[in-house]
């Protein structure tokens, strides 16, 4: 598998790596045994490249990926995780609600400071049972997710003292790279004007269907050399299934226009004798500033179908065709 380098560090990761939320029990149950066959099949697929995160079933998906990972030899794969979130044991009928079926017995609560960091850092080298993370991103800073006002004082928080940290990480050698792991442009521009990082993990906003990064973020990123980690390439889901009833789009269902949307890229793809789907997740890869796409699934069935497509050849013509029917 080809890969990509990240920003303009020595790491280097494969173009298309595994995404573990699923593996935590997003939507549905995971059992463990599921999930270490289905990194063991992105394994066999030629993944080297590992994402996961405290939030990820509170703490379940990042034991599951150290498990796994742990036999593997340290320099043959890139293991990232994110900060921005702290666990605290609670009972188990105060466990929150943030679609993780039974996650690990632990609640969440923000903080981007610099302790808050170190303190996340720490805890995710424990749970995962490594001694080595290559990347950190802050996981779910912006508007997106705390609305304006909270937003505020979370990014003051993270600029007044949580980037030292990352600094002093990637200084020490602790870490490789760092940048941010988000659902939203605008936070992006924000940060990046504030200080430099290498990398984002950017989350439906850089898909076939949704164009969002394209009206200021791409060129941001070619000017500061960034490198785009591409999470969500089937939107939800909406992608994936293709514009059938209760389909999926940002979290949530999709609306009629959404719908009329794909509905017509699906009928392109279909006079072109291509899923779309596999338009859909080779798509980011064909700007240069991406280097990664990140498939997250918590079936092997699933992860071997979506490498299939792969393999599907799609025209330039399907990509130019499909653009009139972008979000942006």
């Amino acid at each position: 598998m080809d890969i990509r380098t990240i920003g303009t560090t020595p790491l280097a990761v494969t173009q298309f790596g595994f995404g573990g939320a699923a593996i935590g029990g997003l939507y549905r149950e995971c059992t463990r045994e599921a999930a270490i066959e289905t990194l063991q099949t992105a394994w066999d697929a030629g993944l080297r490249y590992f994402d996961t995160a405290p939030f990820y079933g509170f703490g379940l998906s990042e034991r599951r990926t150290g498990d796994f990972l742990r036999s593997k030899p340290r320099e043959t794969y890139v293991l990232s995780t994110k900060v921005g979130r702290l666990l605290r044991p609670v009972p188990e009928d105060q466990v929150p609600d943030h679609s993780y079926v039974n996650p690990l017995p632990f609640a969440v609560d923000y903080d981007y400071s610099y302790d808050g960091i170190m303190r996340s850092f720490e805890f995710s080298h424990a749970r995962l049972g490594l001694n080595k993370i290559d990347i950190l991103y802050v996981h779910d800073i912006g508007a997106y997710t705390h609305g304006a006002e909270k937003n505020a004082v979370y990014l003051a928080q993270l600029l007044d003292s949580g980037m030292r940290a990352l600094d002093e990480l990637k200084t020490s050698g602790a870490i490789s790279a760092y940048g941010l792991g988000v659902n939203e442009v605008e936070v992006c521009l924000d940060v990046i004007a504030r200080h430099p990082i290498d990398c984002i993990l950017l989350a439906g906003r850089y898909s076939l269907l949704d164009r969002s990064a394209e009206r200021d973020l791409l060129d941001v990123c070619r000017k500061k050399q960034i490198s785009l980690v591409i999470g969500g390439v089937f939107n939800s889901g909406i992608l994936a299934t293709g514009p059938v009833a209760g389909a999926n789009f940002d979290y949530g269902p999709a609306s009629e226009d959404v719908l009329t949307r794909v509905r017509a890229m699906q009928e392109i793809a279909e006079d072109n004798d291509i899923p779309l789907a596999a338009a859909a997740v080779q798509f980011p890869l064909r700007e240069s500033v991406v280097a990664n796409v990140l498939i997250g699934t918590a079936k092997p069935s699933s992860l071997t179908r979506n490498m299939e497509l792969l393999k599907v050849n799609v025209p330039d013509a399907v990509y130019a065709a499909v653009e009139p029917f972008t979000v942006r």
